[in-house]
């Protein structure tokens, strides 16, 4: 088949943005000799390839554009890992063909549609396409994302990628969606003291900082680099927080919401228990509370400084 000539079916034609995660020498497969392989991608398929920067086990490939251009780049995708793993066994003993993997990174929130009521819809995929399709338990680090696996031929690939962009267009992400960002090779890996699986009770004072905390990017909120670091060295320290300021009276009303819906939504997703405390008399100062792992507690941070 050629990947040119793949088009969209069932009359979808809106613009979408897919987001893989993919290997570093996948990454070199898709580039190619001085760019050359992924200039001909975005040339024939008509969709925007974007891939992230950063010297990372793992990268982000993000393709945009309407459908059919997206359908086209991900079976030019299909094929090259093909092509790749033929070539890879002229030179190996081995005589079965593993199948192409392709790993998508979808919003949580949107992963219980594409699985279905007691497992229904990704069953149906998987039979209707004859593709593999897992869906990861665990978010991503430090995200509110989950990696979608898709194992098969290209042929079923193709196929399945079209299924799953129709769930995501009917099911759009609920609240924020913090998307994952691979971390660099050179980052340390930190031992945990065993104190850190344990529940820690973090307090602070919220300030309105400056520095935006995220910024908007289509349908995500991205946190700012500069609260993202500050924030993670902060969530896996043990030890309370330090106050770091003043509220203003507004700024709580912010996160609370009417009839608490904002931080009722905040607990669902980060999991940790938050407490707001009343103003003390002659002071504007709210202290808030959230008691949970030190995962809960930074991506509570994150909705918070979000609102």
């Amino acid at each position: 088949m050629d990947p040119a000539k793949v088009q969209s079916e069932g009359g979808l034609n809106v613009t979408l943005t897919i987001r893989l995660l993919m290997h570093g020498k996948e990454v070199g497969s898709i580039i190619g000799k001085k760019g050359e392989t992924v200039k001909k991608m975005r040339e024939e398929s008509s969709a925007r390839i974007n891939i992230s920067e950063g010297n990372c086990p793992e990268r982000i490939v993000t393709i945009t554009g309407p459908t059919d251009a997206i359908f086209r780049a991900f079976a030019m995708i299909a094929y090259k890992f093909e092509e790749d793993i033929i070539n890879s066994m002229s030179n190996s003993p081995a005589t079965s063909k593993p199948p192409v993997t392709l790993r998508l990174v979808v919003p949580a929130s949107q992963c219980g549609s594409l699985i279905g009521k007691g497992g229904s819809k990704i069953k149906e995929m998987r039979e209707s396409t004859g593709a593999q399709v897992q869906v990861a338990g665990d978010m991503l680090p430090s995200s509110t994302e989950r990696a979608v696996t898709i194992s098969g031929t290209p042929e079923a690939i193709i196929q399945c990628v079209k299924q799953i962009c129709v769930v995501i267009l009917e099911s759009p992400p609920k609240g924020a969606t913090i998307p994952y960002r691979p971390k660099p090779a050179s980052t340390p890996v930190r031992a945990e003291p065993p104190a850190a699986s344990a529940a820690a009770n973090m307090s602070l004072v919220l300030q309105h900082q400056p520095v935006p905390a995220y910024t908007i990017q289509g349908q995500y909120a991205i946190p700012h680099p500069d609260q993202l670091t500050k924030l993670h060295q902060l969530a896996m320290q043990q030890t309370p927080f330090t106050p770091l300021g003043q509220t203003t009276p507004a700024f709580p009303g912010c996160i609370i919401g009417r009839q608490g819906t904002k931080i009722n939504e905040i607990r669902q997703m980060s999991g940790a228990q938050i407490k707001i405390a009343n103003a003390m008399e002659g002071s504007s100062e709210r202290q808030i509370t959230i008691t949970g792992t030190p995962a809960n507690i930074s991506l509570a941070q994150y909705l918070i400084n979000a609102r």
